[in-house]
């Protein structure tokens, strides 16, 4: 065979390869409103920067496609080395065999090899049922390599399709999922859910979008559309360095960072019953108004998401008083403290919005675990050693203050404004405990409760008792917050913490 003939046969078995299971299957993937592998990681890479690997790798057991069920490679997205892999539901549905695996794993450690984040879409049937234990291991290689990159490089997740069984545990081990109108996740499939318990289920209802997003909190993006969703996916990438050697890249912006924010004054009620939406400050001080928020379906009690002020990028974390009054809760902690772990491990800083009346009462929440969730969020705290930046807005009472990056966990700079309220509990129950007795003695008790509650409020529920003694660094002006953040995010880029020596330590789970 001569070399033309060699290079015709090349070019044949590679456009072979990249129709995976043929364009009858391709056609149905349309049909069901699903873009293929191939074109998914069109939209996601930086045009004409995809590098495919074992393209030539096929089914075993006499299987008669020239593709496996994996698209597997590098590329760049804004410029950036990235490795991906995405499932192809046009071979065996995009069940996962040895050799389908075996491509993963080749690009996951070039990723960490080489320091760079790992992106996998995912559409498959889960484990290749005719290979039986084969399978099964290389989902176990699979999961110890997400275990390894975890903390190392960014790792995120794209369901676009099934992901059933075993094959959950991969994307719930990275840092970020994101799901779209056509993906479901779960362990267990209807029909087994209705053998096994009588319950009559679908697969939406059981472990979509909408499920993982509002209730499990599985799901951190819920986005309808496969392009929308990629675009997001390039967008939270920004926010990231490539692996934990690196710092994020500081991007150029017109927002100045002197910038007043006059609205701020008149945001917060004078009534501290009322309520109010955080978001509105996080809006008026970050970089240009835009925060990507993370998990905002889920436990909205808290705030967590990405933005950049004067073009360095920050995490927030933020109590939400529109909801729950801002209580701190069982998933409120579990939410707040692994973005807090995740922003640590990527060198991001952490800039967190307080306003909370304490931790979540009642039976449901105690017999729930609220002591084990809850001491999340103050390990999350006291253990990072990125910059860490308070402001207390209003209600900062008893725990939940000081779990609340305070400067007892290691904060850096604590400033609050004027409204701040600090204190063991709030002034109407420390009313009813501390003056129980005139209460029942006054001729209007209601009119007395009040007169009280202001008398604590000046005394002991204000910023300056806890600027006299140092756990506040400063009482700001409230249009003065985004200039304030800055100066100390300038102040603080160079800050290096040593811990103790261990191998880890023992966060409760």
């Amino acid at each position: 065979m001569s070399t033309r003939e060699k290079l015709d046969q090349l070019s044949y078995l590679k456009t072979q390869a990249e129709l995976g299971g043929g364009q009858p299957r391709i056609d149905v993937q349309h049909e069901a409103g699903k873009l293929t592998a191939r074109e998914r990681l069109d939209l996601l890479l930086d045009d004409g920067s995809f590098e495919e690997i074992d393209k030539l790798v096929t089914h075993k057991n006499g299987e008669t496609s020239l593709a496996e069920s994996v698209v597997v490679g590098f590329g760049k997205i804004d410029g950036r080395l990235v490795y991906i892999y995405a499932q192809d539901f046009t071979v065996s549905g995009g069940s996962l065999s040895e050799a389908s695996g075996k491509k993963i794993i080749k690009v996951m450690d070039l990723a960490v090899k080489n320091g760079s984040p790992i992106i996998g879409i995912n559409d498959g049937g889960g484990a290749r049922v005719q290979e039986g234990v084969d399978s099964l291991a290389t989902y176990g290689e699979i999961f110890k390599r997400n275990v390894n990159a975890s903390g190392v490089v960014p790792q995120i997740s794209v369901v676009m399709g099934p992901c059933a069984g075993g094959a959950v545990y991969s994307p719930i081990l990275t840092d970020f999922i994101f799901m779209t109108d056509k993906a479901y996740m779960y362990i267990t499939g209807p029909d087994v859910v209705q053998t096994v318990t009588g319950e009559q289920v679908t697969h939406e209802s059981l472990g979509g979008a909408a499920i993982h997003s509002v209730r499990s909190g599985v799901c951190h993006f819920e986005i309808k559309g496969e392009k929308e969703c990629l675009e997001e996916v390039r967008k939270l990438l920004s926010f990231f360095p490539s692996n934990n050697m690196e710092t994020v890249q500081v991007f150029e912006t017109t927002d100045q960072p002197d910038r007043s924010v006059e609205d701020l004054v008149n945001l917060i009620p004078n009534d501290t019953r009322k309520a109010y939406d955080m978001k509105e400050i996080l809006y008026r001080v970050v970089d240009d108004g835009d925060f990507m928020e993370v998990e905002e379906q889920f436990a909205q009690n808290i705030i967590i998401g990405f933005a950049r002020m004067s073009g360095i990028t920050i995490g927030i974390v933020a109590n939400q008083p529109a909801y729950l009054a801002g209580v701190l809760d069982i998933d409120s902690s579990d939410k707040a403290a692994r973005f807090i772990r995740t922003c640590d491990a990527f060198n991001i800083p952490v800039i967190t919005f307080v306003d909370t009346p304490g931790y979540s009462p009642g039976t449901a929440q105690e017999y729930g675990g609220i002591i084990r969730h809850g001491a999340k969020i103050v390990y999350a705290y006291s253990e990072a050693t990125v910059p860490k930046i308070t402001i207390i807005i209003r209600k900062a009472y008893g725990g939940a203050y000081v779990a609340m990056a305070s400067k007892h966990l290691g904060a850096d700079v604590n400033l609050a404004w004027p409204t701040a309220e600090i204190a063991v509990m709030g002034p109407d129950a420390a009313v009813k405990i501390i003056n129980k007795r005139q209460l029942q003695k006054a001729s209007d008790p209601e009119l007395e409760q009040q007169r009280l509650e202001n008398e604590y409020r000046e005394q002991f529920a204000n910023p300056y008792i806890a600027a006299s003694k140092g756990y506040v660094d400063d009482v700001i002006d409230p249009r003065e917050t985004r200039f304030k953040i800055i100066r100390a995010l300038e102040m603080l880029a160079s800050k290096s913490e040593t811990k103790l020596p261990k191998k880890h330590g023992n966060i409760p789970l």
